[in-house]
């Protein structure tokens, strides 16, 4: 487990070899005296094997539900991806996807220098095998795109998204929860989203769809009644109504100031989105359960969202998220990643059409351990600043609460 944390050593051997090489390309370094380098062509990290480390926390999570499913009433867990190089570091995310599935890309880049980041992308998306534009195959390159990043990083001493080329340092941040619980009424809700602001939320999200329009328009308005003007509130259907149910609900609670209503309709139904769109005030986000930059350019052509919010290792990883909210950024349209904040920092860092960060305070700070709340002032949070994503956990962490671990040699 020494590999899994011990990077430092590795990081300086490696920028030592880097900077006595010929023809090295200087990058301007924002908070040091010596620049870090990018190696030359003669130098390369390369795979040498990948583990997958599972861990349970003993804290049994509350049921909770959205519209469309229900979560909670066990044992959270958590699976970390460890990608092992030649160089001595170590790519560190939480994946998505089939473990296989994710192997069988990193075997496909095998003997491939990974600081060359968009051909490994554009090699596992194309090389033997034809194109898919979603699903399984999707999730498992952008986990392997994420684990890149933060090898590129940790390689380079910088927080991925120095690399990228930083936008921002003060992260605008909203509370996702609201979810429906057994015994959970309205005055439970109010209370809720009061504590989030208290500490130091000014925009929060609360889910829809599982009652009634009015029963749901009323929590609607009790919040905003309890938390005042000043605050954000979003409002998150998950696909649970017809284009006309959608248009119902918004219509009793455009008074309201909503910040946004996000995925109204089912996420195949761009037309009705657009419908939605068209009859409402509020602002209309979708993208969550679609792939790739094609993906994005379907929800944009049928005018469906005023705001994307793709997942960023579901949709392709950073690589193709930069492409994702290019090709946003040409209509307008602003990008709001959705999934785990720890690495989506870097993306809403980066990218001047980056709205605002999802995180989940109540389960980070009372159930997973491994994603410790971010710390929220006045409604922001800083950018990492650790070279790499900054997602490595503590070894002992690893110790205490580790149940499997699989690892392969490629």
């Amino acid at each position: 487990m020494s590999e899994y944390t011990n990077d430092h050593t590795a990081r300086r051997s490696f920028l030592k070899k880097a900077l006595l090489s010929s023809g090295a390309i200087s990058l301007v370094g924002s908070h040091s005296m010596a620049a870090p380098v990018l190696p030359n062509a003669k130098e390369a990290i390369k795979v040498d094997r990948v583990e997958f480390i599972k861990l349970e926390f003993p804290k049994e999570t509350p049921r909770v539900w959205n519209a469309i499913r229900s979560t909670g009433g066990y044992k959270p867990t958590v699976t970390v991806m460890n990608l092992y190089t030649d160089a001595g570091i170590t790519g560190t995310i939480i994946p998505k996807g089939p473990k296989d599935t994710i192997r069988s890309f990193i075997k496909k880049i095998k003997g491939q220098n990974l600081l060359h980041v968009e051909h490994i992308w554009d090699y596992m998306y194309h090389h033997e095998r034809k194109p898919v534009a979603k699903g399984d195959e999707i999730k498992a390159i952008g986990s392997v795109d994420m684990a890149v990043w933060d090898i590129v990083g940790k390689a380079l001493e910088l927080p991925v998204h120095r690399i990228l080329g930083t936008y921002q340092e003060q992260l605008p941040v909203y509370a996702a929860g609201g979810y429906y619980a057994e015994g959970k009424g309205v005055p439970e809700l109010v209370t809720e989203m009061e504590g989030y602001v208290a500490e130091g939320f000014k925009a929060v999200k609360i889910k829809i769809g599982a009652l009634s329009v009015r029963d749901d328009a009323e929590r609607i308005r009790a919040v905003r009644k309890a938390l005042g003007w000043d605050i954000k509130i979003m409002v998150d259907a998950n696909n649970a109504y017809r284009a006309y149910e959608a248009i119902q609900l918004g219509r009793l609670v455009e008074d309201q100031d909503l910040f946004w209503f996000e995925e109204p309709v089912a996420p195949d139904d761009f037309q009705g989105c657009a419908e939605v769109r068209d009859a409402l005030d509020i602002p209309i986000v979708a993208g969550e359960n679609e792939y790739t930059r094609w993906g994005a350019r379907d929800l944009i052509e049928h005018r469906s969202a005023d705001i994307l919010n793709l997942d960023t290792i579901k949709a392709g990883g950073i690589s193709e998220y930069q492409k994702i909210a290019a090709l946003a950024s040409a209509w307008h349209v602003p990008v709001v990643p959705h999934g785990y904040a720890h690495m989506n920092a870097h993306i809403v860092a980066s990218l001047a059409n980056a709205l605002i960060m999802e995180t989940y305070p109540g389960m980070a700070r009372d159930f997973n351990p491994a994603l410790p709340p971010f710390p929220v002032k006045d409604g922001m949070v800083q950018a990492p600043s650790s070279p790499g994503l900054g997602f490595d956990i503590d070894p002992d962490m690893i110790k205490k609460y580790k149940v499997d671990v699989s690892q392969n040699t490629l």
